[in-house]
């Protein structure tokens, strides 16, 4: 395993963590592109997502410090808030243990990736022309997150667990069509981050860290790739944030489906692709094709 790698995942997740164009997706893509089939380069691309979630401590530091202090207190507006992040975080819990090898299976691959990506972009496209419409910016706080709306948000984040729909879209879109505005469903997307990806790193370190930490360069490159996916995160959410207050999420829409568009004609083209005979390959079934490119990635 070689320290390059683990700069080039580093970047990659904490270019893509926060942005709604799907960090997973584009690490199955580079994680294939690279060759990553041992089981240490698998576990690294999911356990580098911790440099993420450590930039967003420490970019909303003070917003947690108070929200705990809050909570201590027993202050309403704390209570809510952190018990929104509970409610947010539940249904994808949930459902990603119990579906958990089910999507390792038959999702994680360049075909269910661009079909993902295409589908996101249309509707963030689809979700900002109805808001600009009626000229609606939503609710702008945080604190304006109800039950009911972090409900909506959890179950939005459940479709994140498709690789390529990404999780900021479907957190940032479900906040929106529940009446936040663009930049308070962004932050407390940012916040659902911390137990969301913190689970999933904890789950696969105790089940797959062995591996990583056995392997020839295995602690260098987590070592690495955690330092890099924390500076670049961290320098994303601000830049993110004052962003999304001017542009919305249109561009990333656009993005998304020509990524998408490329991934699949690439994918179809492979499939397609003569054998040394010069007949056609034969594609493969969804079972084998899935297991393959699962290997790339879990």
């Amino acid at each position: 395993m070689f320290w390059f790698d683990a700069v080039l995942l580093g970047i990659l997740e904490g270019l893509t963590e926060f942005l709604p164009v799907s960090s997973t997706g584009h690490l199955i893509l580079l994680g294939a592109w690279l060759g990553h089939e041992s089981e240490a380069a698998k576990t690294l691309d999911i356990v580098i997502q911790l440099g993420a979630v450590l930039a967003v401590v420490v970019y909303f530091r003070a917003r947690l410090a108070d929200t705990l202090r809050g909570v201590l207190r027993r202050d309403p507006e704390s209570l809510r808030l952190a018990f929104a992040v509970v409610i947010g975080f539940i249904p994808a819990a949930v459902v990603g243990l119990l579906f958990h090898k089910a999507i390792k299976a038959h999702l994680f691959g360049p075909g269910p990736v661009a079909v993902a990506l295409i589908a996101g972009g249309v509707l963030m496209i689809a979700v900002e022309a109805v808001r600009s419409r009626r000229q609606d910016p939503g609710d702008p706080r945080l604190e304006d997150i109800t039950p009911r709306r972090a409900a909506a948000i959890g179950f939005a984040q459940c479709f994140a667990l498709w690789p390529g729909a990404s999780r900021s879209m479907t957190t940032i879109v479900g906040g929106q069509l529940s009446g936040l505005s663009t930049a308070a469903a962004a932050e407390f997307s940012f916040l659902l981050a911390i137990p969301t990806l913190g689970a999933a790193t904890v789950f696969d370190l105790a089940k797959n860290g062995r591996a990583l930490l056995d392997a020839p360069g295995g602690p260098t490159a987590l070592a690495v790739g955690l330092a890099v996916s924390f500076a670049v995160a961290l320098l994303v959410i601000a830049v993110f944030l004052r962003y999304l207050k001017r542009y919305g999420l249109a561009p990333f829409g656009w993005y998304r489906i020509a990524l998408g568009a490329l991934v699949l004609w690439l994918w179809l083209a492979s499939r397609a692709a003569p054998t040394a005979d010069g007949a056609a390959a034969v594609a493969p079934g969804p079972q084998a094709d899935a297991a393959a490119t699962a290997l790339r990635r879990e």
